[in-house]
């Protein structure tokens, strides 16, 4: 039996730690915060979660999908939320698909329980001080003490700041590449109205798009709604610029005036929760020996696709198939996991960065809803042909992210055109649709 250390019971590594479980190793998962359990979830800095397909495909295969939704509340669609208070409805895709908003305290929860249920065993205030990826050995601070212990097989499932990467990257001939953008955010909150109801619409992610800025805000089951404010750090209208108890109250009540009626505790929250920055992180290779990265600590990505969670769950579903596909034979499996999922983490870091621009500046544009009324048209006249990017992103679990962004920028090319006719407003429906999938078809054939 393999003797399996995995660093970090965030999401990513507690369902890995099931999986692994399932296959009868012998797993250890090292935290170095404490048992949330024991201490509470910290609120204040967490962005609510989006899980779609990918992740329930995961989340069935070790039994827990059902038991989750139960916890969630379906988003079928975006609710833009105009400066005048106006509200526009954008479906996300065909009846009957929507994603879910999920709380991360509570999901945790549930898959640290389960793992822990199924035999894994959790060691909290374990702070890794150091990797050594030729003996496969970690060594630790607890209590101030310092420990070390080898494994078999180290898996660093530790967020985007790994300690275990950090082994990597004082490492030989390893790639790495980390960015942030100009955004922050900050967490703020609707409480639910006085006898206990939704105050917005309960089956929808509301968007307050700006610009260069937004507000968005998630449902969870107790009626309240999390809200996170992306916003500058610096700059004319940003975090910096919004510094006494008027300048925060002035700001809301002109540019998000509907949202601010709903926010009693508006000031306190904005003063009380910090701001937190947003990264990406590339690198490369994912395995050295027998130290493996998965999840943020291989690729983290901005929140905007509501995917980092998504594919994380994917990379243990996807290693999984692989331990299936080798008899367990991890040296076969760890080059190919790396080799099947790099251009997949790349491709959705892409998308998510550009999912940001379409969410704050495109989402009330005219020309961009157009756009999506076509292509939706598109996908009802030919749905195993033309299928919208963020259709093929969040419900077709089957498409890998790389090929979802390949397909999305040719979609975008011809679309492209499509929206450079004359008079596309009111002549779109007598467009030649047949003509326009028929390019596409070929252009894929092309790129593939």
């Amino acid at each position: 039996m393999k003797k399996i250390a995995i660093a970090g019971a965030g999401l990513v590594g507690s369902l890995l730690a099931i999986y692994l479980r399932k296959r009868k190793y012998e797993v250890s998962v090292f935290e170095r915060r404490g048992d949330m359990r024991a201490k509470g979830y910290v609120g204040g800095r967490s962005i609510n979660l989006a899980l779609s397909n990918r992740g329930i495909k995961a989340l069935e295969e070790v039994g827990l999908a059902e038991t989750l939704k139960q916890i969630a509340i379906p988003m079928h669609g975006r609710m833009m939320h105009s400066q005048q208070s106006e509200l526009r409805y954008q479906a996300y895709g065909k009846e009957g698909q929507y994603i879910n908003s999920i709380s991360r305290g509570a999901l945790n929860l549930a898959l640290i329980n389960e793992a822990e249920t199924a035999g894994a065993k959790f060691f909290f205030d374990h702070k890794i001080e150091y990797t050594d990826l030729e003996k496969t050995s970690i060594t630790f601070t607890v209590y101030e003490k310092q420990k070390q212990e080898s494994f078999d097989l180290i898996i660093g499932a530790d967020g985007a700041f790994s300690a275990i990467r950090d082994a990597f990257r004082i490492s030989d001939r390893f790639d790495y590449q980390q960015f942030y953008i100009e955004h922050g955010y900050k967490e703020l909150s609707i409480p639910a109205g006085q006898s206990g109801e939704f105050l917005m619409e309960k089956n929808a992610l509301h968007i307050w798009p700006r610009e260069s800025y937004m507000l968005i805000a998630l449902p969870n089951p107790d009626a309240t709604f999390t809200c996170t404010l992306f916003f500058p750090f610096e700059g004319p209208v940003s975090f910096q610029s919004l510094q006494t108890d008027q300048q925060i109250l002035d700001f809301f009540s002109t540019v998000f005036p509907d949202a601010q009626a709903l926010m009693p505790h508006l000031l306190e929250e904005y003063k009380r929760n910090p701001v937190s920055s947003l990264v990406t992180v590339k690198c490369y290779p994912w395995v050295k020996n027998k130290t493996i990265l998965i999840g943020d600590a291989a690729h983290a990505i901005v929140p905007f696709y509501g995917q980092g969670m998504n594919a994380g769950f994917e990379d243990c579903r996807r290693l999984n198939e692989l331990l299936d596909k080798h008899a367990d034979n991890w040296d076969l499996v760890l080059p190919e996991y790396q080799n099947l999922r790099k251009p997949d983490g790349d491709a959705i870091a892409q998308l998510a960065l550009d999912n940001f621009i379409e969410m704050r500046d495109l989402v009330a544009d005219a020309d961009f809803l157009l756009r999506k009324k076509i292509e939706a048209h598109l996908h009802s006249l030919y749905p195993n042909d033309w299928i919208p990017l963020y259709s093929m992103v969040t419900f077709y679990e089957q498409i890998r992210y790389s090929e979802a962004y390949r397909n999305g920028q040719i979609q975008k090319k011809i679309m492209d055109e499509v929206m450079c006719k004359p008079g596309i407003a009111t002549s779109w429906q007598s467009l030649n649709f047949e003509e326009i999938v028929q390019k596409y078809r070929i252009l894929r054939t092309e790129k593939a």
